[in-house]
C-alpha cells in the first residue's frame, strides 16, 4: 500500500476571494468550485490544495495553521522573481545550510507558504 499525494484544505470564511488571490497572484488554476463558493479547488503543476469554508463541527474563529507549507520547485530564484511584489513577504530568497534555497510569503489569510529548491540541483 502506498500513499500517492497530499492536498491541503485550507479554512477560511472568504473562499472566493483567496481563491481569486492564488490564481491572480501566485499563479494557480481553480478547477473547481461550489456555486456559493464554500469550497474550491486550486492547482500550480502538481501542487494541489483546495479551500473550505469552516466545518460546522470544527470550532473557527480565524485562519490559524502552526505550521506552513512547503511547495518544492526547479527554480526558486524564478518563482521569488514572479512572486516577491505580489505577497506579503516572510522571509527573502536565500540558500541554507541544510541543502535548500527557499523564500517564503503570506497567503492573504495569513497562511505561510514556503517555497524550496534543493541546492543540489
Amino acid at each position: 500500500m502506498e500513499l500517492t499525494s497530499i492536498k491541503p484544505i485550507l479554512y477560511t470564511r472568504q473562499v472566493q476571494e483567496t481563491a481569486d488571490f492564488y490564481v491572480d497572484r501566485l499563479g494557480f488554476t481553480c478547477n473547481g468550485n461550489t456555486d456559493d463558493w464554500s469550497w474550491a479547488s486550486l492547482s500550480r503543476g502538481s501542487v494541489e490544495v483546495m479551500l473550505s469554508y469552516p466545518n460546522a463541527h470544527i470550532p473557527f474563529e480565524k485562519p490559524l495553521f502552526t505550521g506552513s507549507l512547503y511547495i518544492t520547485t526547479d527554480d526558486a530564484d524564478a518563482i521569488w522573481d514572479e512572486l516577491k511584489e505580489k505577497a506579503e513577504v516572510c522571509y527573502g530568497l536565500e540558500t541554507f545550510d541544510y541543502g535548500m534555497r527557499e523564500f517564503a510569503i503570506y497567503d492573504n489569510n495569513g497562511y505561510l507558504l514556503q517555497f524550496g529548491q534543493p541546492t543540489n540541483q
